[in-house]
């Protein structure tokens, strides 16, 4: 491919053919404002904020959908344009609730950064649309069209990434909207809950809902016993709430902010993680020796667990009946450990924070009472966290780091990378291999399966036997699969699928601006953070032996089946 020059501001630039203006803009240092365009998704040209002058033309272009030529001559700061930009700005927000003090995205939204930028404090023109009802219907998912800008990036997520179609796009001119089929509530919808039309939203036109109250009351009511459970991923993502770089290890700052919250102990769901990788493992060998179904697919991702129960539940069979590490952890809260420390079940109260929207629908299904009580009682998103510790003013960054509490708090670095896409995989080879081979496996690294993209594959040799594996992440790419199982041209023993692009790095819960730049900087610390671990297997956990020899027995056993298995079923 050849390259062209040309100059955007007096700067000369050189890039290659086929290059936009706004990212030529980007290699010469300019920046240049933009709204509905998203880095990792294809280019709409919707909202016209990137609008540039070409020396010679007779109209204004788009930046973002706009290719190099040689030899053009670039404005992009010139008083006609910042004239024409703070226009359109107006134009979107003359029609935009000016609800900025009480809206979610308040300080972390794209649109009132523009507004701020292009200095705009009055609008002196009137709306177009009519108010419509906010959706509130759905327990977890909250939408506000009236917030809605018309981007399309959460069309673009929900229909191409995660090939839902739980919401598209309807009608024309100023008809012109973001809906549901029919534009009944969102609950009525395809919906999974993965929330990643969160994630991309600039705008807060879809939020989830918040449930901080719940977890402060529960903080305050002396008769409880508060515990919280973290993901792995949210040790190298809730720094970014705080300023910090993404990727940052926050794990041990992590457990101080929690414990000044007020929570009576701090676990870790890498405990259950490693607890999964046994159940779901001695499960996988149990159906390769008794002709089991396979692939056997993971479950531990609920948004997943939503789309395959509402679009492929003929091949249920196919998914492990483990609960999640989520789960696993609220049903041992309420029954090993309520044992252990003389606690009254009914008088303990658990908290998990998660990366993912799904997580709150997942808590709340009626499989999910196997000790007797709610397994999980509350879910937080990275996001509700952030805003509770700044609530209680709470700054992560200046905390000295604190231990996980035990015996639920005591993983390994198998654990650890249940936060990226692959990392399932992972920890089950690094086990199964030691398992089915009865020899210890020194390089635990299986790089095959690591990385962003979509559907990753690799065989493992077992002592001669190939053991064939498949990682996807992104409901599309887990269609991809399904859809090979279904025609029988799948011969892979195992595979993983993680609803969310990255995986939980990606989750629908996690800070906002998340892109694949971002992503890639949170697997690199949640790998950093495995490599870091004196225990890398999750068979070599003390605190899961223990467990076993206390009070489940046996893995498969009678106990843990009843607390840690259950099934899934059509949506």
């Amino acid at each position: 491919m050849s390259n062209v020059t040309l100059t955007i501001n007096d700067m000369e630039v050189t890039v290659p053919e086929g290059t936009t203006i706004l990212e030529a803009a980007k290699k010469a240092g300019v920046r240049i404002p933009t709204l509905c365009y998203h880095e990792d998704q294809t280019v709409k040209a919707n909202c016209r904020i990137c609008i540039v002058e070409i020396e010679g033309g007779k109209k204004y272009y788009t930046a973002c959908n706009t290719q190099v030529w040689d030899g053009i001559k670039v404005r992009t700061n010139t008083p006609k344009i910042m004239k024409a930009r703070k226009q359109i700005l107006e134009l979107i927000l003359a029609n935009h609730p000016q609800e900025c003090l009480t809206c979610i995205r308040n300080t972390n939204c794209e649109l009132q950064a523009l507004a701020k930028e292009f200095k705009i404090q009055d609008i002196q023109l009137e709306a177009t649309k009519e108010k419509k009802p906010v959706d509130t219907v759905s327990k977890y998912l909250i939408r506000d069209n009236n917030k809605c800008i018309h981007c399309n990036r959460c069309v673009e997520m929900c229909n191409s990434v995660q090939s839902v179609a739980a919401i598209s796009n309807a009608f024309r001119s100023i008809d012109y909207c973001i809906t549901t089929p029919y534009e009944l509530p969102l609950d009525h919808s395809n919906c999974v809950y993965c929330g990643q039309c969160i994630a991309v939203c600039p705008v807060g036109a879809i939020y989830e809902r918040d449930d901080t109250d719940k977890v402060f009351e529960a903080l305050d009511n002396p008769e409880m016993h508060v515990v919280v459970q973290t993901a792995p991923a949210i040790r190298v993502s809730v720094g970014e709430e705080f300023g910090m770089e993404p990727g940052s290890i926050v794990t041990g700052q992590l457990v101080a902010a929690l414990r000044r919250l007020g929570f009576d102990k701090v676990f870790d769901t890498n405990f259950t993680a490693d607890l999964t990788i046994i159940e779901e493992g001695n499960e996988l060998l149990h159906r390769l020796n008794n002709g089991g179904t396979l692939p056997m697919i993971t479950s531990c991702s609920p948004g997943w667990i939503n789309f395959i129960e509402g679009f492929y539940p003929d091949l249920l069979n196919h998914v492990s009946t483990c609960k999640s590490p989520q789960q696993m952890f609220g049903a041992l809260a309420k029954t090993y450990y309520a044992e252990k420390m003389g606690i009254d079940p009914e008088k303990i109260f658990v908290v998990s924070v998660m990366p993912c929207l799904a997580k709150k629908y997942e808590c709340d299904r009626d499989e999910m009472k196997s000790s007797g009580y709610k397994d999980v009682d509350v879910v937080l998103t990275t996001r509700e966290l952030a805003r509770m510790l700044k609530i209680a003013g709470i700054d992560i960054q200046k905390l000295e780091p604190r231990d996980y509490d035990e015996p639920l708090g005591i993983s390994t670095g198998a654990a650890v990378i249940f936060g990226a896409t692959g990392g399932v995989m992972e920890a089950a080879l690094r086990t199964v291999y030691d398992v089915v081979t009865k020899e210890t496996l020194n390089d635990i690294d299986f790089h095959d399966v690591r990385g962003l993209e979509g559907i990753k594959e690799a065989t493992v040799d077992l002592k001669g036997t190939k053991f064939k594996v498949a990682v996807a992440n992104g409901l599309a790419n887990a269609r991809k699969l399904l859809e090979l199982i279904k025609e029988g041209k799948c011969d892979y023993h195992f595979i993983e699928i993680m609803c969310c692009p990255g995986g939980c790095i990606g989750g629908g819960g996690q800070p906002f601006g998340a892109t694949n730049e971002k992503k890639q900087k949170r697997l690199d610390a949640i790998y950093q953070a495995d490599k870091d671990m004196k225990m890398r297997k999750s068979h070599e956990n003390p605190a899961i032996k223990t467990l076993y020899d206390e009070f489940l027995k046996e893995p498969l056993g009678e106990k843990s089946h009843h607390l840690l298995h259950t099934h899934y079923k059509k949506r």
